[in-house]
């Protein structure tokens, strides 16, 4: 498993040595949430979009990548869902299989003028390891491939040079294989995906590879961290 020069990222990766995959923890849907993980989840059916913007990513699983972004603040919304395939009407099933094309990704409605493009690339590449091609941890597949859908100019560009900075750097001791792409018709997943974390805390997947993961990214992040009341 590679692992990173710098110490700031290699806690990211201990969660990988859990053997539980994204899939195989689909089984089961508990709908339990405490105190912590309400706090956590995003109130979205009350969202202001008005001057908002939107970005896509994928880290893998998407239940690990929303958890991650919607604990920021100026991240008003996060929907899981599917993106960059072929498949004209992509579900869960068919795209575990790896063969629709698609990745497991977020859509990300922010504000501006709180967190900016930049400040959730940080976040992207410090809560995966985009070195591990179409893999992360044992969720393996195309649809688990590490990936930026840009919307306009200035993210590809903000993209590209985050990634060719972090490359020369010398961060990782592999070579950064995230893929960077024009932002493709975005497909919301089925609805028990949405807030998952939030809403299956005990699941197996959840507490045994979320939830360390989240803990570690929010001491890293605690300044950008949205304000619980």
């Amino acid at each position: 498993m590679t692992r990173t020069t710098i110490p700031i990222f290699t806690f990211f990766f201990m969660c990988c040595m859990v053997v539980i995959s994204c899939a195989q923890s689909d089984k089961k849907h508990k709908k339990k949430m405490d105190k912590e993980t309400a706090a956590t989840a995003l109130d979205e059916n009350n969202v202001d979009t008005a001057n908002t913007e939107i970005a896509t990513f994928g880290t893998g699983c998407f239940w690990c990548t929303e958890a991650v972004l919607e604990s920021l603040d100026g991240v008003k919304k996060v929907v899981s869902g599917y993106s960059g395939g072929h498949d004209p009407n992509p579900n869960y099933k068919d795209v575990c299989t790896g063969t629709t094309g698609h990745a497991e990704c977020v859509e990300v409605t922010y504000d501006p003028k709180v967190i900016s493009y930049a400040d959730l690339l940080e976040a992207f590449f410090r809560s995966h390891d985009p070195t591990t091609l179409n893999r992360q941890g044992n969720d393996v597949g195309t649809q688990y491939r590490s990936v930026i859908f840009y919307h306009n100019a200035e993210q590809k560009n903000l993209a590209e040079q985050a990634k060719a900075e972090l490359d020369k750097s010398g961060a990782y001791s592999n070579p950064i294989v995230t893929e960077i792409t024009g932002a493709q018709k975005f497909y919301p997943a089925e609805d028990y995906h949405q807030n998952y974390f939030a809403n299956n805390p005990d699941q197996g997947y959840c507490a045994f590879v979320i939830a360390p993961k989240l803990d570690k990214f929010k001491k890293v992040f605690k300044e950008k961290l949205r304000k619980h009341i």
